[in-house]
């Protein structure tokens, strides 16, 4: 190929057009200069958060960021979009790294899916998410708490906790060993049968007896329910109007008949307090009141007359009186 004017013309074009093409992909690719949807978010830290890093959904790059600016104590972070890139007026932003070595990009959920769709002036909910150096410093606290743990658990530090303890064990070694025996004599009574609680796990008599009382627990629980049964039906019958309770409870005609009693009772009670009848003058009438009472007096007279008299004159005036 020969050194021309044309072929050098040629390669400086064709290197122009490459850092062309680099310079549009570093700053946002092709659809930057095109048509897009572009939103804000507003966060209290960005973090390392830089002009053209990428903004993705579910993983996907959908965007980059076009603009960051404080305004009124936060950091606003204006995004360009795709044009396929569809988000929702509830769809959250956040920053999240994807890496240890700061490669920060802004996430955007989804939202709700009957959320209207989001314009060139929306502002989208952001949430913070923790910053890794917070995240590394509170690390670094734990890391030194434990450090400083184990420091004090030093052989002489070991040695003056054990040593009391070691020191008690050794002054009380003879009533331990007795303590120790004597649970050792009781645990072996109770596994031979003896004593109380020897007999209540190993004797067959207390197992049959309770057993037995099982049974009849049993047994009562089904006679209980049996006259539950019977009282279920009784009420049954009742409601139904059969038997003598239902029909005093349920029978129109026995409720009639008893209406029509009290009615009439009733009326003969207003004629005797009214005077009417032989009742109600033997209940009213004063003068016969006064006749009863004169005749009760005269025979409690005659009572007292006869009382004084003699049997044989008594008898002569009962003879007299018939002959």
């Amino acid at each position: 190929m020969r050194n021309t004017l044309e072929t050098r013309v040629g390669l400086f074009v064709a290197l122009i057009a490459l850092a062309a093409v680099l310079i549009v992909e570093i700053l946002g690719g092709i659809d930057r200069f095109g048509s897009g949807l572009r939103v804000q978010a507003n966060f209290k830290t960005v973090r390392e958060l830089k002009v053209g890093d990428r903004v993705k959904m579910a993983g996907v790059e959908v965007g980059r960021v076009e603009t960051i600016q404080l305004t009124n104590n936060a950091v606003r972070v204006s995004m360009k979009l795709n044009r396929d890139a569809v988000v929702k007026t509830d769809s959250i932003a956040s920053i999240q790294f994807a890496g240890l070595l700061g490669q920060n990009f802004v996430d955007l959920s989804f939202g709700t899916p009957g959320s209207p769709q989001a314009d060139n002036a929306t502002i989208l909910v952001t949430e913070e998410q923790p910053d890794l150096s917070v995240i590394m410093r509170k690390l670094d606290n734990v890391a030194t708490g434990v450090e400083n743990l184990t420091r004090s658990f030093t052989g002489d530090e070991i040695g003056n906790l054990i040593g009391p303890l070691t020191d008690f064990f050794k002054q009380n070694s003879e009533p331990l060993s007795k303590t120790i025996a004597h649970i050792s004599d009781i645990t072996g009574t109770i596994s031979s049968g003896q004593g109380t609680f020897g007999k209540l796990i190993y004797d067959d008599a207390l197992h049959r007896s309770a057993t037995v009382t099982l049974t009849n627990l049993q047994q009562a629980v089904g006679d209980v329910q049996l006259t539950l049964a019977d009282a279920h039906a009784i009420m049954v019958d009742v409601k139904a109007g059969q038997g003598t309770i239902g029909k005093l409870l349920y029978d129109d005609a026995l409720y009639t008949e008893t209406t029509a009693s009290m009615t009439n009772l009733k009326e003969i009670l207003q004629k005797i307090n009214q005077g009417d009848g032989s009742v109600g003058m033997l209940v009213n009438d004063e003068e016969f009141y006064r006749n009863a009472k004169l005749t009760l007096q005269k025979m409690e007279k005659s009572v007292e007359s006869l009382e004084d008299t003699g049997p044989l004159s008594v008898l002569g005036m009962a003879i007299g009186t018939l002959f």
